[in-house]
């Protein structure tokens, strides 16, 4: 029987281990399960977009308000075009607005920052 109770104790500790592991790597990704709601779109244009992906967050004063939706390169202007979906929420960005490629974190995460 004793056993038994310590086979059951180190496969419920396993198991744990597992879930900690997915919830790491989910929070890692920067999935969210939550719906962003209505945006705006908004472009801007960079000279290098330094590993930037698609669904990476836009933020201005430190404040999570939109993310990047998608990356191309334009022919005419030979720089990438980064397309940014920015919450509804936010109404207006100043006119002299710029955006930035930043980086968070110990992994290097990619960000754009507005100021």
């Amino acid at each position: 029987m004793r056993t038994r109770n310590l086979e059951l104790i180190v496969g419920v500790f396993i198991l744990a281990g597992l879930l900690a592991l997915a919830v790491l790597a989910v929070r890692v990704s920067g999935l969210t399960a939550t719906s962003t709601g209505s945006t705006y779109s908004v472009h801007a244009y960079f000279d290098n977009v330094a590993g930037l992906t698609p669904r990476a967050k836009v933020t201005m004063s430190g404040v999570t308000i939109g993310q990047v939706t998608a990356i191309s390169f334009d022919k005419n202007r030979y720089s990438a075009r980064v397309d940014l979906a920015i919450d509804s929420n936010v109404d207006t960005l100043p006119a002299d607005s710029t955006a930035s490629i930043l980086t968070a974190g110990l992994l290097g995460e990619k960000y754009v920052g507005i100021s």
